[in-house]
């Protein structure tokens, strides 16, 4: 009798979890029903000091990110949802001084600015600089390290906006 009602149990927690109608799953993510499309712009970047190509790639690890992690398609003439970014700074920088007027450790930092456009509630839209950074040893030769640390960097931002964009932490 009592695996009768474990089973009734489980059969009405498994129905209230699928019934939800997309809205919530296991991964906190909360996109409205009525969202079905998404789109990234291509990025522009105003730093010149930015190596070329940054900026596209933190857009294609959006769309990426987006179409991996969501139920949204991607809809570049009509959609639901719109991200605009521009790659706003790129910079080097000491931050750890020794004794002898040099620096052990040194600095890579990129600042992103993001549109979240809503094109269902305008209520919803939000701009936002990002801005994450990985330090590297002074003596590392930062050229050919910059590809690597450029992947951490972008992985970073593009995962906080993801979660700023389709969680409600």
């Amino acid at each position: 009798m009592a695996y009768r009602y474990n089973y009734l149990l489980l059969l009405l927690i498994t129905s209230l979890c699928t019934s939800c109608g997309g809205f919530y799953d296991f991964k906190g993510i909360s996109i409205a029903p009525e969202l079905k499309t998404f789109a990234v712009e291509d990025f522009s970047f105003s730093d010149v000091q930015c190596q070329s190509g940054v900026e596209q790639s933190f857009a294609e690890a959006l769309r990426r990110q987006v179409r991996d992690e969501s139920r949204l398609v991607t809809n570049e003439t009509d959609p639901d949802i719109t991200f605009l970014g521009q790659l706003t700074r790129c910079s080097t920088s000491y931050i750890a001084p020794t004794e002898d007027n040099t620096t052990s450790l040194n600095r890579y930092e990129l600042t992103l600015s993001i549109e979240f456009i809503n094109n269902q509630d305008e209520e919803q839209n939000w701009k936002k600089n990002y801005v994450a950074f990985q330090d590297f040893d002074s003596n590392a030769d930062f050229q050919s390290l910059r590809d690597d640390l450029t992947d951490l960097i972008i992985e970073d931002i593009v995962e906080r906006i993801f979660n700023d964009s389709f969680t409600n932490w």
